[in-house]
C-alpha cells in the first residue's frame, strides 16, 4: 500500500484531511510520524509557495507521496490580512483563541455587512519525481461579531455562512466538508490521488 504523508503537525488539519480522503487505498500518515523529519519554515508569499515546500521538502527527505497544505483567512476590510499569517496572526506561538479575539478587535466597530472575508487553501501533491498535482479551493463568509460554535478550529467559530446564518463553528460537519475550501481542495485531491494510483496497480 502506498504511503501518503500530509506535511502537517496540526491536529485539526489532519483530521480534517484524512476524512476528506477516507476510503482511498493509502497509508496516511503525517509529521507526527516522522519525528525527525527537517523543520519547515513557512517564508513563501503565498499559500501555494508554502504548500509546495512542505511537500517537496518532506518527498525529497522521504522519498514517499507527499501532500502539504497551506491554507488562511483573508478578510477584505483588513486588506486581506491575516493571509499567510493567520496560524500566527497574534503571534509566533499563538492559540486560535488569541488570533480570533486579535481579529475581533482589529474588526471592532465593523457592521456585519462590510466584514466579508474568504478562506483560502491551496494543495500540493509530490513525489519522489517532482510534483504531481496542485489545487485550491475558496469559500466566502462574513466574519461574525462573536465566536459562535465549537466545532471546527482556526477562526472556525468567527466564519459566518450567510447561506446558513451559521458559522463553520456551529456548522454540522458534513456540511462544512462540502463547502468548505479545504473541502473543494480536497476533492480536487481525491481525483489526482485515483489517477496516481490507478497507474500504480
Amino acid at each position: 500500500m502506498i504511503e501518503l504523508i500530509i506535511a502537517t503537525k496540526n491536529k485539526g488539519k489532519l483530521k480534517e484531511i484524512s476524512e476528506l480522503l477516507r476510503g482511498l487505498d493509502l497509508k496516511i500518515s503525517s509529521l507526527a510520524d516522522y519525528p525527525d523529519a527537517p523543520r519547515i519554515f513557512e517564508d513563501g508569499k503565498t499559500f501555494k509557495f508554502n504548500a509546495a515546500k512542505k511537500a517537496a521538502t518532506i518527498s525529497l527527505w522521504t522519498g514517499k507521496l507527499a501532500l502539504g497544505e497551506d491554507s488562511g483567512l483573508e478578510v477584505k476590510a483588513l486588506k486581506n490580512r491575516p493571509g499567510i499569517f493567520s496560524s500566527r496572526f497574534a503571534g509566533e506561538h499563538a492559540t486560535d483563541k488569541q488570533n480570533n479575539a486579535k481579529l475581533l478587535r482589529e474588526l471592532r466597530g465593523i457592521p456585519l455587512s462590510k466584514r466579508q472575508a474568504r478562506y483560502r487553501c491551496f494543495a500540493v501533491l509530490t513525489d519522489a519525481t517532482g510534483i504531481v498535482d496542485v489545487v485550491s479551493g475558496t469559500c466566502r463568509g462574513l466574519i461574525a461579531e462573536r465566536s459562535l460554535g465549537k466545532n471546527g478550529f482556526g477562526y472556525d467559530p468567527l466564519f459566518l455562512i450567510p447561506q446558513y446564518q451559521k458559522t463553520f463553528g456551529q456548522l454540522p460537519p458534513e456540511i462544512k466538508e462540502r463547502i468548505s475550501h479545504r473541502g473543494r481542495a480536497m476533492r480536487k485531491v481525491r481525483r489526482s490521488l485515483e489517477e496516481y494510483l490507478s497507474h500504480r496497480e
